[in-house]
């Protein structure tokens, strides 16, 4: 039996129709506009990629300069002063390190360069005299004719009214020297593609120093402007949120500026002791490519080896342990003593990051790449820590009412509890003594 509760209201004039949801016309066109200023600004951000990445390494060291002036301003020192003091003490540090070095680096640069080419061929001689034997000849044949059937002997070609050609074999060591040759140039040119001009490069450099200078002059005023958008309510997380950024960014700048100086120096001692032609280069190559993470160790691994290549398989190998050594230790004990925790990014992702800003964006992308990707991973980091608080709290209530319905199973691991301990995402540890 209906009610006249049940009965649906017919429609009058005191009571008009509720509104059929669904797009109107105005609706359609706000979102038209929408996606056609996202698309123009993408395109925008595309063509000035170079640019917003010159930026992003600005802010990057102007937010390391802030933290000394924010020091050189207890003593009553202007902080653009201090901000420019800072910069330009720290680049004549570095150019009359590389005046008094400059000497030796070029002598050594040179004889780096020059046997080179000595080296790859001791390597052919290498792969040549291997390939025959076990299972290094196999994996020899493997890499460098995987698709290419082996020629033991002389092939005549026959060509009509002349004399029949002879193609001599390919070898293996001649299949990897073409490789590499073609690996190396390919890679250079794709690379160091924003290399393009000398007048480029510098414009860049002078840009980079006063964009350095003046975001650590006042930090303050440009993290003013990037609020300047966002609605009162929410601009204390997003301050929040800019803040763990810079802290995450100047830890993992020091910390590598750190780590380049001790990487450098380390290999170049190590390859004095070893006796490796070109210490001193070789290590400050090192020392410079530890600036890009993961990938910049073993590109700076590969001139070493070589070098070693030039006195025997055997300096070739202790170098290649030397360098694996270096680095076990670098990422167990130094990186963690300096970020203590701070980042912690895992290597798949620091990995895939690199990766795909090197397609796209070239050499320049994988400068940027494990930065980019921490500040990235902030907001997520904070935004798991805030759920995974909600999930503690979860399982506290439920446990709570379990211990109430059922006394005698208070000790039981519930589904909750098992779910929180097999997830190990970001910030997600295991529960406390209180919530088990």
């Amino acid at each position: 039996m209906t009610t006249p509760a049940d009965v649906p209201a017919e429609p009058s004039a005191d009571h008009p129709p509720a509104p059929r949801a669904g797009w109107r016309t105005a609706d359609l066109g706000r979102a038209a506009i929408v996606i056609l200023a996202v698309w123009f600004g993408l395109q925008l951000l595309w063509s000035v990629s170079s640019l917003v990445f010159l930026v992003f390494l600005a802010t990057l060291f102007g937010l390391a300069v802030g933290r000394g002036v924010d020091v050189l301003e207890r003593f009553k020192i202007r902080r653009g002063i201090a901000s420019a003091l800072i910069v330009f003490s720290t680049l004549a540090l570095i150019g009359g390190g590389l005046a008094l070095s400059a000497p030796t680096l070029v002598e050594q640069g040179k004889e780096l360069q020059s046997q080179v080419p000595e080296a790859v061929t001791k390597l052919q001689q290498w792969i040549d005299s291997k390939q025959r034997t076990g299972a290094t000849g196999a994996l020899i044949k493997a890499a460098t004719q995987p698709n290419t059937p082996a020629v033991t002997a002389p092939v005549a070609v026959p060509a009509s009214g002349a004399k029949a050609k002879v193609v001599p074999p390919t070898r293996p060591s001649d299949v990897l020297r073409q490789k590499l040759t073609e690996g190396m140039s390919k890679a250079s040119g794709y690379l160091f593609s924003f290399v393009s001009s000398t007048l480029a490069v510098l414009t860049a450099f002078v840009l980079l120093v006063f964009l350095a200078i003046y975001i650590g002059a006042e930090p303050e005023v440009y993290r003013g402007w990037m609020l300047a958008g966002v609605p009162a309510t929410s601009r204390p997380h997003v301050r929040r949120v800019l803040t763990e950024m810079s802290t995450v960014l100047r830890k993992w700048l020091v910390t590598q500026l750190i780590a380049m100086v001790v990487i450098g120096s380390v290999c170049t001692v190590v390859l004095l002791v070893l006796g490796v032609k070109a210490p001193f280069a070789l290590g400050f190559i090192a020392g410079l490519m530890e600036f890009i993470p993961t990938v910049g160790p073993v590109l700076s691994a590969v001139p070493a080896v070589l070098m070693g290549f030039v006195d025997s398989p055997e300096k070739a190998l202790a170098v290649v342990i030397a360098y694996w050594g270096i680095q076990f230790i670098e990422n167990n004990l130094l990186i963690p003593f300096l970020m203590r925790g701070e980042m912690d990014l895992p290597p798949a992702i620091t990995l895939v990051a690199q990766s795909l800003m090197t397609l796209v964006f070239g050499f320049i992308g994988l400068m940027v790449a494990v930065p980019l990707t921490a500040a990235v991973l902030v907001p997520l980091r904070m935004v798991a820590e805030r759920e995974n608080a909600k999930e503690r709290e979860i399982v506290r209530a439920n446990r709570r009412a379990r211990d109430l319905a059922e006394p005698s199973q208070s000790t039981r691991v519930t589904a909750e509890h098992a779910l929180l301990r097999a997830d190990r995402g970001p910030l997600a540890g295991d529960l406390s003594a209180d919530d088990a």
